[in-house]
């Protein structure tokens, strides 16, 4: 798994939480999208995250908030927002990369 992977992720993972309602809706009709696999996947990982890179996913990919928004909301510079999230998408990295390891 590469950072450029996780990143192609998250922004679909922020996709399907921007569009849940709708998404869970037509999975009533046609069945689950497969993205929701992944989510649960994400998910599973940023639970042993540190609370900060918690946070991070949480505002920025199932709160479809910006950077920005978050550099307001936490009341830091947008540089400091963009630490955390490379940080947080290394730690993904590896946590996913440990759980293909364990099957």
């Amino acid at each position: 798994m590469t950072l450029d992977q996780v990143k192609s992720d998250l922004k679909e993972i922020q996709y399907y939480y921007a569009k849940q309602k709708e998404l869970d809706g037509a999975s009533r009709t046609i069945g689950a999208s497969k993205i929701t696999k992944k989510v649960e996947l994400y998910n599973e990982a940023v639970r042993n995250a540190p609370v900060k890179l918690y946070e991070v996913y949480v505002s920025l990919y199932v709160n479809n908030n910006t950077q920005l928004t978050l550099s307001f909301d936490w009341d830091c510079s947008l540089e400091y927002v963009k630490r955390m999230t490379r940080k947080l998408r290394l730690f993904l990295k590896n946590q996913l990369e440990e759980g293909e390891e364990d099957e």
